[in-house]
């Protein structure tokens, strides 16, 4: 797909957490380029004197022309990004990296998987899915109930699984131990923290489903020229951010 340079403008910044704040944009000039779900941003945090390369960050939806950002506070350049108010201008490339594979039995019950700031690219696949006739599940997990994220957009679009560490809510533990697994499910989704995903990926081999997996390798450049996010595969060395970021578990050494 071709990639933009654009500017879009803040048209909201919803702090959901201490930690997290939905950025929402509209483009200064025209419309937004079509984006598929998996995809990311490479933001530039332009008035920060120590982010020197891009931010690299999940479409996490996109609602009537509108780009919807889930953003983390992790540095100084996210917690500057999440701190910009509505009206601030941000240059971002777009549309960046593949996308997930559609099933093709659309009878199938696919399971989405999240942890942390990974639900981010499931909320717009999960749409994606449900436009194509499907009842999606969401399991979606963190480490107490106040790190949920966005569960009334997951709830509109599909099923909703919850775990939680400490059991403030859904299940107590690992979204890997949630008792949903035991189910038969047609395919399965995942992004968040690797050590998470490689859980799933050894659960989705045990019952023989379909696995894809969204890395979240350090992207700094999103076109292949830094080598920052070199993962080892099967066919060698790749770049996640031309190659991925989302790769079916049977490409990958894990």
């Amino acid at each position: 797909m071709k990639k933009h340079i654009l500017d879009l403008r803040l048209t909201e910044n919803v702090q959901l957490h201490s930690a997290y704040a939905l950025m929402k944009f509209r483009p200064v000039e025209g419309t937004l380029p079509e984006m598929l779900p998996g995809q990311f941003a490479e933001v530039r945090i332009s008035d920060s004197t120590s982010t020197y390369l891009r931010r690299p960050i999940s479409i996490h939806n996109v609602v009537d022309g509108e780009l919807w950002l889930l953003v983390r506070r992790a540095g100084e350049g996210t917690c500057k990004l999440a701190s910009y108010t509505v009206g601030s201008i941000v240059n971002m490339v777009l549309p960046l990296g593949n996308t997930f594979t559609m099933p093709t039995d659309r009878n199938g019950r696919p399971l989405l998987i999240g942890g942390g700031v990974g639900v981010a690219p499931l909320l717009y696949w999960g749409k994606q899915l449900a436009a194509q006739g499907m009842r999606p599940a969401f399991l979606l997990g963190a480490r107490s109930a106040n790190d949920l994220l966005q569960l009334d957009e997951f709830e509109a679009v599909g099923d909703v699984y919850l775990s939680t560490e400490d059991g403030t809510k859904g299940e107590k533990g690992f979204v890997t131990q949630h008792s949903v697994l035991a189910e038969e499910f047609s395919y399965i989704y995942t992004c968040g923290p690797k050590p998470m995903m490689q859980a799933v990926a050894r659960i989705a081999r045990e019952h023989n489903t379909p696995c894809e997996v969204s890395l979240e390798n350090l992207m700094a450049c999103g076109v292949g020229a830094c080598l920052c996010c070199v993962e080892d595969t099967v066919e060698g060395h790749v770049c996640v951010c031309k190659e991925g970021p989302i790769f079916n578990i049977d490409r990958l050494k894990w």
